[in-house]
């Protein structure tokens, strides 16, 4: 298993999270108790997540905190609109957050897709195909006989 900072989600999460950050003592103090505080905390919150969650043991513990981490990227996200709006942000910055935003969103979701736990869980509903179901482990399917 990779370690944490090997991991490009990670490495991305981490560059967005220094760029939100690295602009906000310049900001006006208004903005920076409304919208700066929120946008470090957003931006923070998606790399601690991966990272809070990378080490435990299993599937199904480790994927609530990647959700949660989706959730800071949508949140850091609407954040940065906010500041761009308001002109708090420059056009090269603005450039540079969305070329991290639009590689980072896609590799967040294959991310949490990869540690898919429906498939694996007992009695969870799935969509899985039928050469998914193949690949589920014994106790996952319905029809297997567990001795006692």
């Amino acid at each position: 298993m990779k370690r944490i900072h090997e991991l490009d989600v990670y490495r991305l999460a981490e560059r967005l999270s220094d760029m939100v950050g690295s602009d906000y003592d310049e900001w006006p103090e208004k903005a920076q108790r409304t919208l700066g505080y929120q946008i470090i905390r957003a931006g923070d919150s998606i790399a601690a997540n991966i990272a809070e969650e990378y080490g435990r043991r299993t599937a199904p513990e480790r994927k609530k905190s990647y959700f949660y981490a989706r959730g800071s990227f949508e949140e850091c996200k609407t954040w940065l609109r906010k500041a761009i709006r308001r002109r708090l942000v420059s056009d090269v910055k603005m450039a540079q957050c969305k070329e991290i935003n639009d590689e980072l969103g896609p590799q967040l979701n294959a991310f949490i897709r990869k540690h898919d736990v429906r498939r694996w869980t007992l009695g969870a509903p799935t969509q899985a195909s039928s050469v998914e179901s193949q690949r589920s482990p014994p106790w996952a399917s319905p029809t297997s006989k567990i001795s006692r």
